[in-house]
């Protein structure tokens, strides 16, 4: 029988030696035979797989996945996201990565880790018999939402990977061959799965867990109905499937979603849920602390102090944001710093500031670092991986892409303008069906950065190596990307090390 256990180690803490280590005393064992007996051990599961978001290895490790090495792959290897930190996170910034970075070697772990836990517990939760078949489905369905978010990821970031399921668990446990290598499955086959997963979701989960009965409280930030139906349609979106993206937002628009009046208040940490919020990472600084702000939080800052700015827009895209835009407001762009420097963007071509200013490399965000949010080292940021913007500008796209300029897509940029008082579109007849995509793919730049898009945007449009490029050039950096080649990142070379499957050949080595 395989077993976990959980043991307790105490030091002798005596007034002539602090050496000797007492035996571990075992206080409970977790087996295949135990674990899964009662409905409280199936929310455990299923709270435990949710933790993957944010929290995989250990308790304020939120800066792992979401808001970690997620925007490193996603945002730093575009124009949007910098690094002035070297090592392996600023070679991602400048798009000079390779197998071996630390961060898509975090990637490839910690996704995995997240569709493995799924798998484990959607095998055992249904043979339970403490349990009836609807709370089995509800949780079913949690799990496979979060296996379909994590396998989305890995194909966003790697394409063909291995395909681990519920079933291979089933499998080593009655034959396990734990070494043996594996290949890697076609993104087309993996879609199938992941489109099977979301359909079962969107069938058996709830709108909301307002009434649940299952959950005591409404339970805000599990996977609902809407969620599930907007993670498909960003499937759709990826394989370039417009109809089927454009029918699943008439009918997620119809679920009561809405624009947040205001999009400072939007990311402002004491609002935890909205009529906006569809899925995101929560955290609490009290209970589940976060890391977040740290990483994304402005250097010397006198307001939000002791931060690293590790995680900082390129003031190359900053510049592109107009002046009306409330969304240029949300950077600690010009201040005093704690050493009485004036931080501030330098002038072009200039890099060497004169006495009582500081040159930024890049300008921090107070999107996940709120100037009136926590001021201890732990925060209680969300993260937002799906909300009801996206949604709006999926279906402008999914329109444009089908019909060409139209009305309806207009309207719908312009309600996601509007709500940061940004200059609107002008009429359909201004457009072709080539400058609305530049356009969406513009506004979905000042929307989402830092939300783990970027990429993949640039990517669906056919733009991420002339725009990237544009900007290393620009920056005075080598312009690297080349496609096909970077569609994906390289396997990392310690998985290669271990599965003689995986091979570099058609990617950077």
């Amino acid at each position: 029988m395989k077993y976990a256990y959980i043991a307790l180690t105490t030091l002798l803490l005596g007034a002539t030696s602090c050496k000797k280590l007492v035996e571990p005393k075992v206080y409970s064992y977790l087996t295949d035979a135990n674990a899964f007996l009662t409905l409280s051990d199936a929310k455990a599961a299923v709270n435990g797989v949710y933790s993957r978001l944010k929290q995989p290895s250990g308790r304020s490790d939120a800066w792992m996945y979401y808001a970690g090495f997620q925007v490193t792959i996603s945002d730093l290897t575009t124009d949007v996201g910098h690094a002035s930190t070297a090592g392996d996170v600023g070679l991602m910034s400048d798009c000079q990565w390779a197998s071996s970075n630390t961060y898509l070697a975090f990637a490839w772990q910690h996704q995995y880790k997240l569709v493995t836990d799924a798998n484990i517990s959607m095998y055992y939760i249904p043979l339970m018999s403490s349990i009836t078949d609807a709370q089995k489905n509800q949780f079913v369905a949690e799990l496979k939402f979060l296996r379909a978010l994590g396998y989305v990821d890995l194909t966003d970031a790697f394409g063909p990977v291995i395909l681990v399921t519920d079933e291979t668990v089933a499998q080593n446990l009655k034959s396990p061959e734990y070494n043996a290598p594996l290949a890697t499955t076609p993104v087309a086959d993996i879609n199938k799965l992941i489109i099977s997963d979301l359909e079962f979701a969107a069938q058996h989960l709830p709108l909301n867990y307002t009434n649940s009965d299952i959950y005591s409280t409404n339970d805000i930030g599990r996977a609902t109905k809407g969620a599930a139906m907007s993670l498909l349609c960003k499937l759709y979106m990826r394989e370039h499937q417009w109809q089927k993206a454009l029918d699943l937002t008439t009918e997620i628009m119809k679920l009561g979603y809405g624009l947040y009046p205001t999009y400072a208040g939007l990311f402002a940490e004491k609002n935890k849920w909205c009529q906006e919020s569809i899925f995101s990472a929560l955290a609490d600084p009290l209970n589940d602390a976060v890391e977040i702000m740290n990483h994304f939080g402005p250097i010397n800052n006198p307001v939000v102090t002791d931060r690293w700015q590790y995680f900082a827009l390129t003031w190359y895209f900053w510049n592109t944001f107009a002046a009306n835009d409330d969304r240029k407001q949300m950077f600690y762009y010009d201040y005093i710093g704690t050493d009485g420097l004036h931080y501030v963007q330098g002038p072009p071509g200039q890099t060497n500031p004169p006495p009582g200013f500081y040159y930024m490399p890049d300008v921090a965000t107070t999107k996940f670092a709120d100037p009136k949010g926590s001021t201890t080292y732990y925060d209680g940021h969300v993260f937002p991986i799906l909300r009801y913007a996206d949604i709006l500008l999926c279906r402008a796209e999914a329109l444009n892409e089908l019909n060409g300029p139209n009305s309806e897509s207009i309207d719908l940029i312009n309600q996601v303008k509007s709500r940061s008082h940004a200059t609107g579109l002008g009429a359909p007849g201004t457009f072709t069906k080539e400058t609305l995509r530049d356009a969406i793919l513009q506004e979905r730049g000042w929307e989402f950065f830092f939300e783990c898009k970027r990429r993949q945007d640039l990517i669906r449009m056919d733009k991420y190596q002339s725009v990237v490029n544009k900007y290393l050039t620009a920056v005075g950096k080598t312009a690297t990307i080349t496609m096909p080649r970077d569609k994906y990142f390289s396997y990392p070379q310690a998985q290669i090390d271990i599965n003689k499957t995986l091979n570099n050949n058609d990617r950077r080595h």
